[in-house]
């Protein structure tokens, strides 16, 4: 699983460099969830080189096959220096096998594995809470990119599963406002009612 997930973080880091809009708005509704893209962050172009240095990092048969299936619903950003949120969705149809709630702290645990290279991490914080019917976990971790002190972000993703698929939505945010724009957009899965992906008491500290 950790190939997966560090693929959606290397396309967040390759959004810096290669990010190009091509819509204002947006929403996902596929697999049974849905969720809206703040109307100010600007959807962009991703780099298929992300996935292709995900592939090269898988270290099991299992892992290339979930790389395999994973599919990116979309990456944005917003703001100077940029924020970014993106999605990614692990269908289980084509991966061959279900996940449940219990699974998502290890699924959402590796998220930050490519982030050392480029970036020094705090502590992180996790949180367990639900969004109508489903179970949700979070993280989050504040980062500073090595030999930039000035450029701080806090990283958050917050994972669940439906019917279909297990899915995350992760961002990087250079600021509170960034922040709150991820946890207060809405998600619904499975049909039930859209609320923000992150309530303020999802965890019990901040890093």
């Amino acid at each position: 699983m950790k190939a997966i997930i560090s693929y959606a973080f290397l396309i967040i880091a390759g959004a810096f460099a290669h990010a190009q809009a091509v819509a204002v708005t947006r929403t996902s509704q596929e697999l049974g969830f849905s969720f809206t893209i703040p109307a100010d962050w600007e959807v962009m172009d991703t780099s298929a080189a992300a996935k292709e240095q995900a592939r090269q990092s898988a270290q099991s048969e299992q892992e290339k096959k979930g790389l395999a299936c994973v599919e990116l619903g979309f990456s944005a950003r917003h703001g100077n220096p940029p924020s970014v949120m993106t999605e990614a969705a692990l269908p289980f149809e084509c991966y061959g096998q279900q996940m449940a709630a219990d699974d998502l702290p290890g699924f959402a645990s590796v998220a930050s594995a490519g982030l050392p290279q480029n970036f020094d991490l705090g502590q992180s914080v996790t949180g367990s809470y639900k969004v109508g019917t489903h179970d949700f976990f979070a993280e989050r971790v504040n980062a500073t990119m090595k030999g930039r002190p000035e450029l701080q972000y806090t990283v958050e993703i917050a994972c669940s599963v439906t019917k279909k698929a297990a899915v995350c939505w992760m961002t990087m945010a250079s600021d509170a406002a960034a922040l709150g724009a991820f946890e207060h957009a809405l998600v619904s899965l499975d049909g039930d009612k859209p609320a923000a992906l992150v309530p303020s008491e999802a965890f019990a500290k901040k890093p």
